[in-house]
């Protein structure tokens, strides 16, 4: 993390490890071709892409302590450091269901490099960005730092923290209760055969594009 970090400082950090009795993990291999991707919004940055954040905000000399441009009512600051939307009291039950064939959190990588990594050989993922709108922070990143498409998708969340593969019979289900459980869900793609990895594509009204527009990952 560049510039973070001076002679002398440490870092103190936490964590928490889980536990799954044996045979209940989700290991990727339900997911099929037909399957729907659905997408949980994310909160905002997600602790991931900070290194271009703290680049621009230097470079363009943001006013962290002031209303944001695309927001009056709330400082940059408070939009760049929101917490990271934990997911797991909405997603456990379901997964207990059995109706989650795999979930991949997009963290370092977007959505681009995370979703493949849940798929088995075979598989391919087809995200379409026109599916949800962007937010306005992540407009805001984009137009700042005059990003393409392309790179929103391989570095940032895009508005989509988590993704879930789902068979396409329990989607109006599985969207009715993770809305009950508090969480915006948007329908974003499908699985399809092809070369295990992960296509985003947008049109021109996709994300500041000027044309429409595919980014591809390959695992």
């Amino acid at each position: 993390m560049p510039g973070m970090y001076a002679a002398g400082d440490y870092d103190l950090a936490g964590f928490c490890v889980g536990a799954v009795e044996r045979g209940e993990q989700l290991t990727g291999d339900k997911v099929a071709a037909g399957d729907v991707l659905l997408g949980l919004a994310s909160s905002g940055v997600h602790s991931n892409g900070y290194s271009l954040v703290r680049r621009l905000a230097a470079d363009k000399g943001w006013k962290l302590d002031r209303p944001a441009l695309f927001d009056a009512d709330r400082l940059l600051i408070d939009h760049l450091i929101e917490p990271t939307r934990i997911y797991v009291k909405s997603l456990l039950p379901l997964i207990r269901g059995g109706k989650i064939h795999a979930l991949a959190h997009i963290t370092g990588g977007g959505l681009l490099e995370n979703v493949p990594r849940v798929l088995p050989a075979g598989l391919h993922a087809r995200i379409d960005a026109d599916a949800w709108e962007q937010p306005r922070l992540m407009a805001f990143l984009q137009a700042q730092g005059n990003i393409e498409p392309q790179e929103m998708a391989r570095t940032f969340n895009c508005g989509i923290g988590m993704v879930l593969s789902v068979a396409a019979d329990d989607v109006a289900g599985l969207i009715a209760d993770l809305q009950a459980a508090g969480e915006t869900v948007h329908v974003i793609g499908a699985i399809e055969p092809g070369e295990r990895g992960c296509t985003v594509q947008g049109s021109a009204e996709a994300w500041s594009a000027r044309a429409s527009w595919e980014a591809v990952h390959l695992a």
